[in-house]
């Protein structure tokens, strides 16, 4: 009888284990709902979010790293074709990047929309996700966010890398794979940057847009390089600015895994100048 009833404190051990990650995901995703609904009835907006860090819910403990994909642009394209034409969007935008087409169409489609369309950033929107905030109508940023470069990179190489490579050669010492790969790398700049200069063409106009496009696309930089929004600025693009409170909060809301011993910790409260004081 002891040993059945053992048995049945395991199995409701395991169950619990398997359940309550689940509740607490669904928990999450109501307070992410209550959060974005507050903000659009503050802004009069669309909230979409789009955000890439790994999930608490992990069974496995296996962390999943996440980027800009086909799943997600169908998903953004069909947020705003249920938006009103006359109502504004907001983007909430965290991204480490992804895939060029994916990104691209994001970018087209907010480009289209004909009310105003504002893209927060309040830590950073690298490479797939600079293009898409290019889109966009307005762009603030945190003082510490950074945009980055949105140069293709083929494979493991940046495109403009493999171009300068060739190119410092003799082309009868090149092999034939590599000159392939640097016929792809050539139109892969050429689109992104086509790309690039029709979406700022009506915000900096032709030569402006068209000396912008080629130092995001060119390979100025490395593919991290990070654009703060004082450097933005000074290629005509302002996006220093102040994000509202709901922003960090939804932030929050999207946490990274649970770790035995976090790699940072503070007491998470606002502190004044005399805190600590009596």
């Amino acid at each position: 009888m002891a040993d059945v009833s053992i048995l049945q404190i395991i199995w409701l051990f395991f169950i619990l284990s398997a359940i309550t990650p689940m509740l607490k995901q669904a928990r999450l995703e109501a307070q992410r709902v209550r959060l974005i609904r507050n903000l659009e009835n503050k802004r009069n907006s669309r909230v979409i979010t789009m955000i890439h860090r790994q999930e608490s819910l992990s069974i496995l403990g296996i962390p999943i790293t996440k980027f800009i994909n086909i799943e997600d642009s169908e998903q953004v394209l069909r947020a705003i074709r249920l938006t009103p034409p006359e109502m504004p969007i907001d983007i909430l935008l965290h991204t480490p990047g992804g895939l060029v087409l994916a990104s691209e169409q994001i970018a087209n489609a907010i480009k289209k929309h004909p009310a105003k369309v504002t893209v927060f950033v309040p830590h950073y929107a690298m490479s797939g996700g600079t293009l898409i905030a290019l889109a966009a109508d307005e762009v603030l940023m945190d003082g510490n966010a950074v945009l980055g470069p949105v140069d293709p990179q083929i494979g493991r190489f940046p495109a403009a890398s493999i171009l300068k490579a060739v190119k410092a050669k003799d082309i009868n010492e090149v092999d034939d794979e590599t000159l392939i790969l640097a016929d792809v790398a050539e139109k892969a700049i050429n689109q992104v940057r086509k790309t690039v200069y029709s979406i700022l063409l009506d915000k900096l106009g032709e030569n402006k847009a068209r000396e912008v496009s080629a130092v995001l696309t060119e390979g100025q930089w490395t593919h991290d390089y990070p654009i703060s929004c004082s450097e933005l600025s000074t290629l005509g693009l302002p996006a220093c600015g102040v994000l509202p409170d709901e922003i960090y909060e939804l932030m929050d809301h999207f946490p990274q895994p649970m770790r035995i011993r976090p790699s940072v910790q503070f007491i998470p409260i606002p502190y004044g100048k005399k805190q600590g004081q009596d």
